[in-house]
């Protein structure tokens, strides 16, 4: 009989460990927020986390983004080309670059240099006791480590995508213009006619949210670290998985929200 409950009682941990740790993050995150709006401001602690988050990103956010737009357009063609609408090519780059590739890859590149780096970061501070020094200096560890980085996420993740967009556009226009012929007035006419602001709009708001999970998943990983090394390793891990998965599932939740009809 036990046999029979184990299985049971295991699924049953799982929700309870899952809940506790959803309610725990909730927790963090909303106290990480309230930090944003009450004094004091740490203004070269933000600088910093902008400038690491945005402008040292931006080399890999920007390959990604023009690679991308060249492979669209010629996958697009390819199939477009099976029905004779090789002319829907421009439509669907700038469409699919300022809806979804540009915020969803550079959100992921991101998450991989910046989500592993925050964590790691922490982490050691966690498990040299930094961490428990900054409060024994009557310093809000939540104030002066985590809500610098939240805030900034929130604000370089967008400025990212908006040079992701306009790359990965231009790479798609390279592509189509030089190795598949196309007109480079009608190109750009079809591009500038077909995108809307609810389009580019849409793909900001969702890098916005994908800015604050990544330093969210990078600061709670780090910040809860233990186990010297090895648990700053597995915490630098987590940062990356998790924020991953959360950048896909909020991908599809915010989707819904905008286009579905």
């Amino acid at each position: 009989m036990t046999i029979f409950l184990d299985f049971p009682a295991a699924i049953g941990r799982a929700v309870i460990a899952l809940c506790r740790g959803a309610g725990a993050l909730a927790l963090f995150a909303l106290e990480g927020l309230s930090h944003l709006f009450r004094p004091p401001f740490y203004g070269r602690l933000f600088g910093r986390a902008l400038l690491e988050i945005g402008y040292f990103s931006l080399p890999v956010v920007a390959l990604t983004a023009v690679f991308t737009g060249m492979v669209l357009a010629l996958q697009s063609y390819t199939g477009f080309a099976r029905f004779s609408a090789q002319g829907a090519v421009a439509n669907l780059v700038v469409l699919s670059v300022t809806r979804e590739l540009g915020p969803v890859l550079a959100g992921l590149m991101v998450a991989g240099r910046i989500g592993a780096a925050m964590a790691a970061e922490l982490g050691t501070m966690r498990v040299t006791d930094q961490i428990d020094a900054l409060s024994t200096l009557s310093t809000n560890p939540m104030k002066y480590l985590v809500a610098p980085r939240l805030l900034a996420g929130i604000i370089a993740l967008p400025l990212l995508v908006l040079v992701a967009d306009v790359l990965g556009v231009m790479g798609g226009f390279i592509v189509s213009t030089v190795k598949l012929g196309f007109n480079v007035e009608t190109y750009v006419t079809n591009t500038v006619n077909f995108v809307q602001m609810d389009d580019v709009v849409s793909g900001l708001a969702k890098a916005a949210v994908f800015g604050f999970l990544i330093s969210l998943m990078g600061c709670y990983q780090g910040y809860h670290s233990k186990g010297g090394a090895q648990g700053v390793g597995a915490a630098t891990t987590l940062a990356v998985v998790s924020a991953s998965i959360l950048i896909l599932a909020f991908d599809y939740v915010m989707t819904e929200m905008f286009f579905a009809q």
